[in-house]
């Protein structure tokens, strides 16, 4: 399975919208982008495979893997990327503004049952992360 996340950058965030086969799964959003510097960006485009991960603090979710100078970059619930994300990538189901989104929770859902289905029939998942 191939994930698409096309980017848009702000000074104050960075939005997005994450498809499967042409179809939107939903949007994201993430930190700015400064130079892949830990905890203040987002991450670098290109491409990285998905599995699960398990936390107490998050439960169920998703982490990307073999990001270059950088460790558990996850998909997890936010609204406010600079408020909430330390360089992990939230889906939300409405952009409200750089960096900004409603209802992640649901959009969090949506995005798990999706990958983990595909993840369970032992298929790898993808994501390519482009502007």
């Amino acid at each position: 399975m191939v994930i698409l996340l096309t980017r848009t950058y702000f000074p104050e965030g960075t939005n997005g919208k994450l498809e499967c086969e042409g179809k939107l799964i939903c949007y994201t959003i993430e930190l700015p982008w400064k130079n892949n510097e830990t905890k203040v960006s987002c991450i670098p485009e290109g491409k990285y495979f998905i599995r699960k991960r398990f936390s107490k603090k998050f439960q169920w979710h998703l982490e990307l893997i073999e990001v270059k100078n950088r460790s558990l970059i996850l998909f997890h619930p936010a609204n406010n990327a600079l408020k909430e994300l330390n360089g992990c990538i939230a889906p939300v189901t409405k952009i409200s503004g750089a960096g900004l989104g409603l209802q992640s929770r649901k959009a969090f859902t949506k995005l798990n049952t999706i990958v983990y289905k595909a993840l369970d029939e032992k298929q790898r998942v993808l994501i390519i992360i482009k502007s």
